[in-house]
């Protein structure tokens, strides 16, 4: 078992109690194992990361450590224990 720690922008606090950290224990080994685990505790966050073809929003990055997972494996990116994933909205303009 895996702890994770997601780290959530603010405009999504409302769906975690006002927390920006949320850490989830997981058992496997992908970022969609980890996001699982944690709609199981903000299951109102679910719908505002994902479609319902479970597929990152377009607006959304999120990254594992340093890297956004759409350059590498998407949600079936490797995730370790005591890792950290953040959810960023993307920057547009200019």
């Amino acid at each position: 078992m895996s702890t994770i720690l997601f780290r959530i922008p603010t405009y999504l606090r409302t769906f975690t109690g006002g927390r920006g950290d949320v850490s989830v224990n997981v058992d496997g080994t992908s970022v969609n194992d980890a996001l699982v685990e944690l709609w199981k505790v903000h299951p109102g966050l679910r719908d505002r990361v994902v479609t319902e073809q479970n597929e990152v929003r377009q607006y959304l990055n999120i990254f594992v450590g340093a890297e956004n997972i759409r350059d590498g494996q998407g949600l079936a990116t490797e995730v370790k224990n005591g890792c950290e994933i953040t959810i960023l909205p993307s920057v547009s303009g200019g």
